[in-house]
This record gives structure tokens, sequence and C-alpha cells, in this order.
């Protein structure tokens, strides 16, 4: 799955901001992207700092520049630029405090084209890395949310077993029209890592087995999909044995395109994701990268604050590949 997205960025020389420069995880696997040639890390945090950190862990980080927000030359017009930015809203004296924490720093360096994107979240929660991007990136065109999915993968006889689930981090209860868009997204993200997206919007019934507020939800949502000139197949409302099960769709919804083969999952609310892919990734044995943050101008991710250095690795790789 990475050799491809590898291979690519080795020759387009792109620069990634963390924002927690002194994090052992984060020097690890900034230290291994500058010998690998893949990407130009970016360090925010004090210098001094940083080294001592690095020292500590013994990651080799002298070729990585470390960027001080306290002490950066470009500061007054990245204050500018940010209370342009935050009309109305942040005056420039409250930009210029902002601007002393470096999820807001790392976030507007992207903003002013001196980054290509961004991976946080290491210490910050996922509040505090999303809300700079939708406050100073914003949704890209097209977009009214940011949401997020996680692509989840194993290795099997036969290759790579790989599926898209959504939204697993961001929205905690998407109405009809944000579930369509979430699934259009999910699916837009999937077919980056060569999935060919077959969308089930899940529920716990399938095309009208059950009743209720949502159920109707998702099955409204459905209908919203099919209404649009999709490049890809999606039902729904869909149970998720009826979804991914051959055998049960054949009986429980034979007349769908997409029923027993489901390869994108947009779950109902946040706690039926959130749940769903982490048991696929603790009894299922799948490997799962995210959350990737989808509808924004430009790539800001997030981390989970319990990752490992590979998992930084990994995920600054799927971050830069997405711009």
């Amino acid at each position: 799955m990475f050799e491809p997205m590898i291979a690519a960025l080795k020759l387009q020389k792109r620069r990634i901001v963390f924002t927690e420069g002194t994090d052992p995880r984060i020097l690890e696997a900034a230290s291994r992207l500058q010998r690998e040639g893949i990407l130009t890390p970016f360090l925010l945090g004090n210098p001094a700092e940083i080294n001592a950190a690095a020292r500590a862990c013994n990651w080799p980080v002298d070729e990585i520049e470390m960027i001080d927000p306290l002490n950066y030359d470009g500061l007054d017009e990245m204050v500018l630029k940010m209370t342009e930015l935050r009309k109305g809203k942040m005056d420039e004296a409250a930009c210029r405090e902002a601007l002393k924490k470096s999820n807001y720093f790392g976030t507007m360096l992207v903003q002013m084209g001196k980054a290509d994107c961004l991976l946080g979240g290491a210490t910050y929660s996922t509040a505090d890395t999303v809300r700079p991007a939708l406050q100073l990136i914003k949704t890209r065109p097209g977009s009214k949310i940011v949401s997020s999915c996680f692509i989840l993968t194993r290795k099997t006889e036969g290759g790579n077993e790989m599926y898209a689930m959504g939204d697993c981090a961001i929205n905690l209860d998407p109405n009809d029209e944000e579930l369509a868009e979430i699934a259009c997204e999910t699916a837009r993200t999937a077919k980056r890592f060569s999935i060919d997206p077959r969308v089930a919007l899940l529920s716990y019934s399938t095309l009208g087995s059950g009743k209720g507020e949502s159920v109707d939800k998702v099955r409204m949502a459905a209908e919203k999909l099919k209404a649009m000139n999709l490049d890809f197949p999606a039902d729904g409302e869909l149970q998720f044995d009826a979804a991914f099960s051959p055998v049960v769709a054949k009986t429980k919804a034979p007349e769908s395109a997409v029923a027993g083969k489901a390869n994108v999952f947009i779950f109902p609310d946040i706690n039926a994701g959130n749940i769903g892919y982490k048991i696929a990734q603790r009894l299922g044995g799948f490997e799962a990268f995210g959350p990737i943050l989808q509808g924004l101008n430009a790539p800001i991710n997030d981390l989970s604050r319990g990752c490992n250095a590979d998992e930084v690795y990994k995920m600054s790789i799927i971050t830069a590949a997405l711009i």
C-alpha cells in the first residue's frame, strides 16, 4: 500500500509540519522520513528543547528545520494574514496570542504555502487539531463539513484486503445531508488508496426491515446519494452482514448493487463508527490508518494520542500523499 506513495513523494519533495516537535515518536518518525528522502519535515518548538529531546532518545535531527513559534521572523506577516482570515472574530492581539500555540502556528504555515501539510495530535486533542484547520484552512469548495475516515487493511494470501470506514472520529450525529456528504468524501478517499468504492450506508435495518428515526435518516441519505451523478454504486440502509456477506445479501437484499460486496462503510453516527472500526482492528486483525480528515482545502491530519512512531511515519506519508 505504501510503496507507490513513497515512490511518488520522493519525487515531489513535499513539506510536512509536525506541531509537537519534542515528542519522541515525532522525532523518530521525522528522522526516518528525512533520512529516507520521503518528506521534508518541519519540527515546531524551541530548538534547544527539540535538540535535547532528540539527544535523549538518540534520533538525529541535525538536518531537520526547527521553527520556534515564539521567535519567527515572519510572525508579523502571519498575524496580519490570520487577522484577515478571522475578521470580526479575532483581532490582531488575539491572533498573535493564538499563534504562540503550535497548532495555530503550524496551520498558518500551511495556509500561507510555507508547508504543504500538517500532522498533529500526538499530545493535542482532535478538537485542537481540527479547530485551527476549520478556522484557517477552511472547507474545500463544494464541501459543507469536515469528516473523517479510516482505511483498514490486512494481508491475505491473495494480497491486501482493504476497506474504508467513515465517519469514526469527527461528526457526532450527522443528519441525512451530512451522511451523504460523508459517503461521497469517504469514497473519494478510498479511491486515493486504489479502492474501487462500493458504498454501504449502515443501519440496524436492511431496506425497510426495521423502523425508527435513525433508520429514516440513513435511508434518506441513501436516496440523496442515488439522486446524484455518482461514479460509484451506493445503497442503504443496509445491515453490516447484508452489506458484507454475499450469502446474507442474497436473502436480505437480492436486488442491491452493493449488498454482499461493499468495501466502503458509512456509519449512522460516531458511536457506531468508532466502535465498528476498533472491533475490526482488534478482533479482525486489521491495521487502521486514520483518522484521515476530509473536506479541507489542504491536508491536515490528526494522530491518536496513543500512537507509536511507526504510525506517525505512516500517517505522515498518507497525509502528504493526499495533496
